[in-house]
C-alpha cells in the first residue's frame, strides 16, 4: 500500500508541475516581456539614424621578395609613401595606426605536388580616421595610386556619438513603456511604480558602405556615406497597481 501511495503522489506532483508550465504567459519565451506576481518586466529598444561625419579606412601594402628581409624592405619603402601622402592630405598622426604587420613564406607546389618556398610576402596594414568626409574620395584615390595596393573597406561613424546615443536611450525607454502599457492593458491590470531600470547596451553601428569607380585614375573615388544607426536597449521592471 505504501508503494502505491508513493506512486500516486509522484503522478499528482507531475500533473501539478505540468499545469504550472502551461500557465506561463506566452510572451515569457519572447525575451521581450515577462509578468510575475505583482510586477512586469519589459525590454525596449531605440534606434536613431544620423548622417556620419567621419570615416575609418583600412588600407595597406603587400610586397614580395626573394628573402624575408627583401620583402620587408620593399614593403617599408611603399608604406612610407602611403604615410607621406596621408600627411600631405592633412591626416594627423593621431589618426593613423598600424593594425597589421606580417611576413610569410610564399609556398608553391610543383607538378608533383611537392611544396617549397618561393620567396616571401610582407604585408603592412594601417587604419586611418578621416574627419573631413569631403576629402575621403580624393584621399582614397591618392593612397591607391601611390603605394597602397590593399583596401579592406570603409566604415562611417560619428565623432561625437554620445548625444545621438542619448536620443536612442530615450527612445528605448519610451518603447519599453509603450510595450508595458499594452501588455498590462491586455491583461486587465495597470502599471504601478518603476522598480528598476537596467541599460542593456547602447552603441553606434558603423556602416561599411563604399563604391569604387571602374577607373579610379579618372578622378577621386566616389563614395556613398549613407546613414549611421545607433541603438540602445533598456529593461524596466514595474510593479502592478493594486
Amino acid at each position: 500500500m505504501r508503494a502505491g501511495k508513493m506512486r500516486l503522489g509522484a503522478v499528482m506532483l507531475a500533473v501539478a508541475l505540468a499545469g504550472t508550465a502551461m500557465m506561463r504567459p506566452v510572451w515569457a519565451d519572447a525575451g521581450m516581456a515577462t509578468m510575475q506576481a505583482g510586477e512586469i518586466t519589459v525590454t525596449g529598444e531605440g534606434r536613431v539614424s544620423s548622417a556620419p561625419d567621419m570615416a575609418m579606412i583600412h588600407l595597406g601594402v603587400t610586397t614580395e621578395g626573394d628573402t624575408a628581409a627583401a620583402a620587408l624592405a620593399a614593403n617599408s619603402a611603399e608604406i612610407a609613401k602611403v604615410l607621406a601622402n596621408l600627411t600631405a592630405a592633412g591626416i594627423e598622426g593621431r589618426d593613423v595606426q598600424t593594425t597589421g604587420l606580417s611576413i610569410n613564406p610564399n609556398w608553391q607546389s610543383n607538378a608533383s605536388g611537392v611544396s617549397s618556398i618561393k620567396g616571401y610576402i610582407a604585408s603592412n596594414t594601417v587604419t586611418v580616421r578621416v574627419r573631413a568626409l569631403e576629402t575621403l574620395g580624393t584621399l582614397l584615390d591618392a593612397a591607391v595610386k601611390d603605394g597602397a595596393n590593399t583596401l579592406n573597406g570603409v566604415e562611417f561613424g560619428l565623432q561625437q556619438p554620445e548625444p545621438v546615443m542619448n536620443e536612442a536611450r530615450k527612445a528605448a525607454v519610451a518603447d519599453a513603456k509603450a510595450r508595458a502599457e499594452l501588455i498590462a492593458g491586455a491583461a486587465g491590470v495597470k502599471l504601478g511604480a518603476i522598480k528598476s531600470i537596467t541599460e542593456g547596451g547602447a552603441a553606434p553601428m558603423p556602416m561599411p558602405m563604399m563604391r569604387m569607380a571602374a577607373d579610379a585614375a579618372a578622378g577621386a573615388v566616389p563614395v556613398a556615406s549613407g546613414e549611421v544607426g545607433t541603438t540602445a536597449q533598456v529593461t524596466i521592471v514595474w510593479t502592478l497597481a493594486p
